[in-house]
């Protein structure tokens, strides 16, 4: 990560919101701008990310960048599309910038691709 991305995810994290599993602010979500994830998106993950979430805006650049993710299971997918549906409610589109190829591989196996990959950009 550069420097600037870093010190925007820390500065973005709300305080008050701690991270079950590393029982710590949450690493997994930085709000903003542009939303950004790092680390494991499971199950394990999924209840503290999108309760961090929920009082944050949707990013104004309409930007969730998933390049940190490094481990994924079902509930990344669950996730997705729970914020596909806010944002589809408050009428702002999303796009998931450097997904995991395991994520749309979930989203694929699942049949829910269209409804995640729809603006998905995966690294080259």
């Amino acid at each position: 990560m550069n420097d600037q991305r870093g010190s925007e995810s820390a500065d973005a994290l709300d305080d008050d919101v701690s991270c079950e599993v590393c029982s710590t602010e949450n690493p997994h979500f930085a709000a903003g701008d542009r939303w950004m994830l790092a680390g494991a998106l499971t199950v394990d993950t999924a209840a503290s990310v999108v309760e961090s979430s929920r009082e944050a805006p949707l990013p104004r650049t309409g930007i969730v960048d998933l390049s940190g993710v490094d481990v994924v299971d079902s509930a990344a997918v669950a996730v997705l599309l729970a914020w596909r549906r806010r944002a589809a409610g408050e009428g702002v589109e999303l796009t998931f910038t450097g997904a995991p190829a395991s994520l749309a591989a979930l989203a694929e196996l699942y049949d829910v691709e269209d409804l995640i990959s729809r603006k998905i950009q995966t690294p080259a």
